[in-house]
């Protein structure tokens, strides 16, 4: 009997033999060199790791494919400009061990499904394509161009476009990127779901309808001249820990840092900088001058508690708020003010759950100060109200003037290092209408202008038999989407799946009736055609665009670049449909981005501005107090408290990363940081909600949650008891996603709501 799809899509339910030990207060340091040092001995060939970390992130070579954060304008580190998970990022990416037809013939899918995600990730890098044909249990070698004309088969047998799914993950470059939504919508669809969709859609609602871009405000330079930072739901030290340099340059020069999170994290206590030899030795910088432990979902009412004390302040002496720039380039504020007068204050920092002495510390920054930046992540924006978060952050810097000056503005930190940049070159299920014009006028076929499917709207569509064909350029999408058995039912009744990587991931375990794995060549891997070895491009958190060029040989003679890919089943599938000359573009990616800038506001001169080593700056309204929004102007705008209860049996929960892992990358089994060791099967509990229940240390559990009618489980966690908010838990995804209801997602924008599920804990 075959594995169901539930089975393939999960996580072994075996431990390892979990370790535990105090909480680091400190981040970096010798403790990341230790750890970079044995990912990239173990996992790399010396000469490959010595030549990568010269060129990582340097002007002229090649962007990190970890996280966004953006490099300085203008010094690098000599030292090495990357952090440690960058390293990670390479050694997975750069892998001394290659997988292809003799692996494939050895290891049966049935059998791949027993492996933890680390064990699979670890595999090798992919060598060649692979194909599982129907019932078959071993993926075998199949030719590039029989995988297009396959791929072309099923989409050309569809009964309507609309029936094909096309995925994009954050690393794909913006060459890849406009090439493929360009395939897509001249097939005939808009169904371009992506990883934004799963993360930041909620920040780029909000910010569209309130300041008229879906970008953060900010440049680096901001970051080191603002006056206070709040960093909010947001992990630095393991998520972004360029980051923490930045926030170390704020310090220096005076200014004040809040972290806003339910988990006192290393990153935001204290950084040691690895790159200056003065602070390994003297023991690193203090961070957050303020920490605030915040109830899991309880940020609304934390910003409304301080917006309703700056109006009580503001009232007694009118001169909190700026005024001019409220009456110069806002709209709404009447209306917001009469709606927050409504609100109680204890009420506020009640269910915040904040204590009122840490808030007068919050409140006393905030009010004494003008240059104000507000940075946050995952923590704010995957909640059912989560566009309500981020309006909230929006309205507390438009009453101080913290939008388009320096120093001050809006900083949402996005995940994968392209994904901001992908949909800027079109990836986006709800494309504007002006952007599908220009594609009309330059190509000469009509897209289609209805909106296409989103993440959780694709995966319903396939769980029904309404789309037929699932195809993933990047990313390992069952691991990274909510409600893990439903969407693994939604990947099995597809006809055919196809998944672009570099490496085996459980993704590829989870096939429709027929399935495909196309290798493509990595970040920092040369990428050679017939005009020469290619450069592309990507754009950071901060709106900058910049040149991307591998430097080490390709693993495999059989690798083809993500254009070369999506070009070749373009052209394998539209044949003489098409008005577009699709093979010209593999050869030549300087033609790429001459079309780019014809349809995409903002790339002027691309090819010529690509050459600054610094790359340039896009177009961003809010920056320069331009705002593209319906009234012209900054909008303020009326957000509720969420309406949530926890029964008295409870908990609410939020999924997290560990410090070995990358979105669903797993480097490793630490969690160094939280005092975790070789294990990731576990729950983060407050101690008092351990002793309500009977539980103890270590004691194994099982999670369920339930959501409208739908009871789903999660076996097999070890419980730690945590500093972490009362009713308040957190277990690490991709092991938990099971538990994340599809239909719980955020309004407006459908990010999933992982970060405030409704769970109860029982013995197992």
């Amino acid at each position: 009997m075959s594995t169901s799809p539930e089975h393939k899509a999960s996580t072994p339910e075996k431990f390892t033999d979990l370790k535990t030990g105090e909480p680091h207060t400190n981040s970096a340091g010798f403790g990341a060199l230790k750890s970079v040092f044995g990912q990239v001995t173990k996992y790399m060939k010396p000469v490959d790791a010595i030549k990568l970390s010269l060129k990582i992130n340097q002007k002229g070579g090649f962007d990190c494919p970890g996280c966004a954060w953006p490099d300085p304008d203008d010094e690098r580190s000599a030292l090495g400009e990357y952090c440690e998970n960058g390293l990670k990022a390479m050694a997975e990416e750069a892998q001394n061990k290659t997988i292809g037809e003799e692996f494939f013939a050895t290891h049966s899918v049935e059998a791949l499904v027993e492996l933890s995600d680390f064990e699979i990730g670890k595999s090798g890098r992919l060598s060649e394509p692979m194909f599982l044909a129907k019932d078959a249990t071993h993926y075998q070698p199949i030719a590039w161009e029989d995988a297009f004309t396959k791929v072309a088969s099923h989409l050309n047998t569809l009964n309507h476009p609309d029936e094909a799914v096309f995925y994009t993950s954050g690393r794909t470059t913006n060459e890849a990127a406009f090439l493929y939504q360009l395939f897509v919508r001249e097939f005939g669809t808009s169904n371009l779901p992506d990883c934004s969709n799963m993360c930041h859609e909620a920040s780029g609602s909000a910010l569209s309808e309130t300041l008229g871009i879906g970008k953060g405000s900010v440049t680096l330079d901001d970051l080191y001249k603002a006056e206070v930072v709040m960093v909010v739901g947001q992990n630095p030290g393991t998520n972004h820990p360029r980051m923490l340099t930045a926030l170390e340059k704020c310090k220096k020069n005076g200014g004040k840092i809040i972290a806003v999170n339910p988990l006192p994290e290393a990153g935001l206590i204290k950084f040691t900088n690895p790159q200056n030899p003065i602070k390994l030795l003297t023991g690193g910088t203090s961070i957050a001058d303020v920490f605030v432990p915040i109830k899991i979902n309880g940020d609304v009412a934390f910003i409304k508690a301080l917006l309703l004390k700056l109006l009580e302040k503001e009232e007694q002496s009118g001169d909190v708020f700026d005024k001019a720039f409220i009456e110069a380039f806002t709209h709404g504020y009447d209306a917001f003010i009469a709606d927050l007068k409504t609100y109680n204050f204890d009420e506020c920092l009640q269910a915040s759950g904040i204590t009122k002495t840490v808030f007068d510390e919050v409140f006393n920054l905030i009010l004494n100060n003008e240059k104000i930046i507000v940075c946050w992540a995952m923590g704010l924006t995957q909640h059912e109200n989560a566009v309500d978060n981020i309006r909230e952050i929006v309205n507390l810097l438009l009453l101080k003037g913290s939008i388009g000056k320096e120093g001050a503005g809006t900083c949402p930190v996005r995940g994968h290092s392209n994904v901001q940049g992908d949909r800027t070159v079109g990836i986006w299920e709800s494309a504007p209408q002006a952007f599908l014009d220009k594609i009309e006028a330059k190509y000469g076929f009509k897209p289609t202008t209805k909106h296409g499917y989103s993440v959780i709207d694709a995966i319903k569509a396939m769980y029904e038999n309404k789309a037929k064909v699932f195809f993933g350029l990047g990313g390992n999408f069952i691991s990274a989407v909510p409600d893990t058995n439903y969407a693994a039912q939604a990947l099995a009744n597809c006809n055919l799946t196809v998944h672009v990587s570099t490496k085996l991931n459980r993704s590829h375990l989870v096939t429709g009736k027929e399935a495909l794995i196309l290798p493509c060549l990595g970040r920092s891997e040369k990428d050679y055609q017939k005009t020469g070895v290619q450069t592309q491009s990507v754009e950071n958190s901060m709106g900058i665009v910049s040149s991307t060029r591998g430097i080490l040989e390709p693993c495999s003679k059989a690798l083809l670049s993500e254009v070369a890919v999506v070009c070749g089943i373009a052209h394998a599938t539209l044949k003489e449909r098409s008005k577009i000359d699709w093979l010209k573009y593999k050869d030549d990616y300087n033609l790429v981005r001459d079309d780019i800038q014809e349809v995409v506001e903002g790339f002027d001169d691309y090819n010529k501005r690509l050459k600054n080593p610094s790359g340039f700056y896009l177009p961003n309204g809010a920056r320069i107090r331009k705002f593209k929004t319906k009234t012209g102007k900054a909008q303020f705008s009326i957000n509720k408290l969420p309406n949530w209860k926890l029964k008295n049996d409870e908990l609410i929960m939020m999924t997290i990363r560990s410090h070995d892992q990358f979105n669903t990358t797993i480097y490793g089994l630490n969690d160094r940081y939280r005092g975790v060791y070789n294990e990731r099967r576990i729950i983060f509990m407050n101690r008092d909600d351990m002793k309500i229940r009977g539980l103890h240390e270590q004691q194994v559990v099982n999670l369920k949650s339930k959501f409208n009618g739908v009871t789903r489980v999660a076996n097999k966690f070890k419980v730690i008891g945590y500093d972490i908010p009362k009713n308040c838990c957190a277990t690490y995804f991709p092991e938990t996603n099971v538990l994340v209801p599809l239909d719980s997602f955020a309004h407006t924008a459908k990010t999933p709501a992982s970060k405030s599920v409704i769970i109860t804990v029982e013995a197992a």
